[in-house]
């Protein structure tokens, strides 16, 4: 852990030789460890998961993509909630603990659920729901904790540190599989046990809304508001649009496993390629944010998604070009994630910034859930490579309206 963790600083070096470690708030520093703890745990059951419900329990791909679309939608329920309680409450640390101890428990209900596809969904919903509980009032304290000229850079310091543990939670699934000869319940208890100390480090190490807040006054009506301003309303909508035609990644390397025949042991290894990626561009492409501009970036991220899903249903099948996808979906990772909750933290005031980020956050996730389902029914229907190519020429397609239109300003 340690030495991932140094690794993560060194790559996040600026030009002049000091980490960009150093030139970001502590406070963004120790989220940044939580998260990556906690994505230790989230990537060990996500790096198994499909492989246990497609061919351990045998679902197709319709209800398949009908789970993967409820495992990201059901966060959209809760993360506006999320983000206005925090607001709310001046709570920001305290609402974030709550959807991080849920999720927690919701690894041991895998245990319990068994094999049941319904109980299974049930958890999974619970399980997102933390996650979207925690993931707007997270956020909001990396933006306050930040000066508005580095935002990019902090998201991306984060970002680099969560990805650590992207990058780990597969190997540490990997290993309870070979130890517990394919017990899938070992992966899930051992997934708990970790995102157990990620609560802890939480509770130990973060400060709650650092600095001077606007303590404006939050309601729903507040947050329904902010999308009155024009810039705000532009940059959730475009967000969402390009969310609803983005494939999600389960299906990113369900593909890859059906393309290049990988075998079940290594199935779990698909995405070190996009973690690995993500962690080496996840701080460059921040600094490049602030300086270029957030909206350009954040579109190239697509760019490179689009270009990974032409070559998942090229012509011939290939190593290199498997890890030529996975590379590209990492480099969509890197260039998206926290650059479009950088871009939208200055839009929003500082008293509703939780609620603010959550708004954007939501539209993402219903968009996400749906394109799971259109996903799932396209390639039931179709096929894989129909659906493919239809699905990165409608990425095409909205992601070029979006950088003619260009709804944020520089």
């Amino acid at each position: 852990m340690y030495i991932a963790t140094s690794r993560a600083s060194d790559l996040a070096a600026g030009t002049d030789g000091k980490p960009a470690l150093r030139r970001v708030a502590a406070n963004v520093v120790a989220l940044g460890l939580v998260s990556l703890v906690t994505d230790v745990s989230s990537e060990m059951v996500t790096a198994v998961l499909p492989l246990y419900l497609v061919l351990g329990l045998g679902l197709n791909p319709l209800q398949f993509g009908l789970l993967d679309g409820l495992y990201a939608g059901a966060t959209a329920v809760v993360r506006v909630l999320g983000g206005h309680l925090a607001d709310r409450w001046h709570r920001l640390k305290a609402v974030a603990g709550f959807g991080y101890g849920l999720s927690a428990v919701c690894k041991l209900g895998l245990i319990a659920a068994g094999s049941s596809v319904a109980a299974i969904g049930v958890v999974l919903a619970a399980d997102r729901t933390g996650k979207g509980i925690r993931t707007a009032p997270r956020d909001a304290l990396i933006s306050l904790s930040s000066e508005p000229g580095t935002l990019g850079r902090s998201f991306g310091v984060h970002r680099a540190l969560d990805t650590v543990g992207a990058f780990l939670g597969p190997l540490v699934a990997m290993a309870v599989l070979a130890l517990s000869f394919g017990d899938y319940r070992s992966v899930f208890f051992t997934s708990f046990c970790v995102a157990a100390i990620a609560v802890l480090l939480l509770a130990l190490f973060v400060r709650d809304r650092p600095g001077a807040v606007d303590r404006a006054a939050v309601s729903l009506r507040a947050a329904a508001d902010l999308l009155r301003a024009k810039d705000f309303r532009r940059i959730t909508l475009w967000a969402a649009l390009l969310g609803l035609v983005t494939v999600g990644d389960s299906f990113v390397y369900l593909v890859l496993q059906r393309q290049w025949d990988v075998a079940a042991t290594y199935f779990p290894l698909l995405p070190l390629g996009t973690a690995g990626i993500y962690l080496l561009l996840a701080v460059p492409l921040g600094r490049l944010a602030d300086r270029i501009g957030r909206w350009p970036v954040f579109l190239g991220g697509h760019a490179a998604l689009c270009a990974a899903l032409v070559l998942l249903c090229g012509p011939q099948a290939g190593f290199w070009l498997a890890v030529l996808a996975l590379g590209l979906h990492g480099v969509f990772y890197a260039a998206t994630d926290g650059v479009l909750m950088a871009a939208a933290g200055p839009l929003v005031p500082r008293g509703l910034r939780a609620t603010g980020l959550a708004v954007v956050q939501t539209g993402q996730a219903v968009a996400r859930m749906l394109s799971s389902v259109l996903f799932g029914l396209a390639w039931t229907l179709w096929d894989l490579k129909p659906a493919v190519l239809v699905a990165a020429g409608c990425l095409a397609a909205v992601a070029l309206a979006a950088a003619v239109v260009r709804p944020v300003r520089p």
